[in-house]
């Protein structure tokens, strides 16, 4: 499926990219209750704690940011360098700190975590409320501040750029929102920071995220959102129906209620206007993603204009070089032979185009006094 979008101001720095004006960025009133803390992680708040999450620190802790559209590859960045450096990771996307909904909010399954722990990933229980920027600040910064006391290097990773933001500025004032232009973007830094930009093609990257979409319900998101809709506590996480793919689901099961049955017909088949109310629900995910990823290439691009040092690594070809793999349709024998071949060559691409200049750009930095 291919989407297409309305033409917009190219910026002179990144011409491949066009982006449409930012919408502001909905900054959360402090939450009115105290959070129960993630697993592992107390949330002191006293000068000496303060001290010890890196804000009062003469050297700076070394960290490394991985930012980038949603779906273009910062969880398998962040794993590949992991493996090969002493290193834990930061979960900085704003909905997978959240307990639930693993398929929807993609969060990365134990097996493919390769033994790399990692930290704020389905930490925060969605009764709760809303966890806050400063919240975020806070419970990152101690992390970040126990990984170092590991001497391990801290690797932050989502694509919530207002989380990246709120947690590595010194200054940070969560009523100023940095990404509607109103208000300057600090090159001040609390943290010595390696920015690594992945980044994809946005008409590749927007054909793999509908692929994407296609295989999360494969792997069984109806059926996880069957199951959030149904239990008693759905209308209640008003967190969790933020997250892409439970709010263009709500008028399908509004009409047809898990277990109730409704609009099958013989054999258990769905009828047309069930499919067709499905089908719907599918693309406005496809749509509502690919203008999220948008969205977040523009958020970068307003961080990298305000000064910060964002070295991007281009994953255009491999995402080219996965996509064939998937979409191969040959006939069984053929097929599995191109598909290895196909395979070979994904890594290999992905090996010369961001791995290898990952590597580097990390080595350069940690190297550095």
């Amino acid at each position: 499926m291919k989407l297409t979008f309305p033409k917009s101001t190219i910026q002179s720095h990144y011409a491949a990219h066009k982006i449409q004006p930012l919408h502001p960025v909905t900054i959360s009133k402090p939450f009115n209750k105290p959070r129960p803390p993630p697993r592992g992680v107390r949330m002191d708040t006293d000068s000496s704690t303060a001290a010890s999450a890196g804000v009062h620190h003469h050297k700076k802790d070394k960290i490394l940011v991985i930012m980038g559209a949603t779906g273009c590859g910062k969880t398998k960045v962040s794993i590949d360098l992991a493996t090969r450096l002493h290193s834990e990771i930061i979960n900085s996307d704003k909905m997978q700190v959240y307990k639930g909904l693993d398929i929807i909010t993609n969060k990365i399954p134990i097996q493919d975590r390769l033994g790399v722990p990692h930290h704020l990933l389905g930490e925060f229980d969605p009764d709760d409320g809303e966890l806050t920027l400063s919240e975020f600040r806070l419970a990152g910064g101690l992390a970040i501040s126990g990984i170092v006391s590991r001497k391990r290097l801290p690797i932050v990773v989502g694509g919530s750029n207002s989380l990246v933001h709120a947690l590595v500025v010194d200054r940070f004032n969560p009523e100023l929102n940095v990404f509607d232009g109103s208000n300057p973007v600090s090159t001040q830094l609390r943290y010595n920071c390696c920015f690594l930009w992945v980044d994809v093609s946005l008409p590749v990257l927007c054909d793999y995220l509908c692929m994407r979409v296609d295989e999360m319900l494969d792997s069984g998101m109806f059926d996880e959102l069957s199951e959030y809709y149904g239990s008693i506590d759905s209308a209640s996480q008003t967190v969790l129906r933020k997250a892409i793919g439970v709010p263009e689901f709500d008028r399908y099961f509004k009409k047809y209620p898990p277990g109730s049955g409704c609009g099958r017909g013989i054999g258990g088949e769905w009828d047309q206007v069930r499919r067709g109310i499905y089908e719907d629900c599918v693309r406005e995910i496809k749509e509502n993603t690919c203008q999220l990823a948008k969205r977040q290439i523009g958020k970068i691009l307003r961080l990298k204009g305000a000064g910060w040092d964002l070295q991007r690594v281009d994953a255009t070809e491999s995402f080219r070089e996965v996509m064939m793999v998937r979409t191969s349709d040959e006939d069984d024998h053929k097929k599995n032979t191109k598909k290895r071949k196909k395979n070979k060559r994904w890594v290999e691409v992905w090996g010369r185009d961001v791995l290898e200049p990952s590597m580097k750009i990390v080595k350069r930095f940690l190297d550095e006094e």
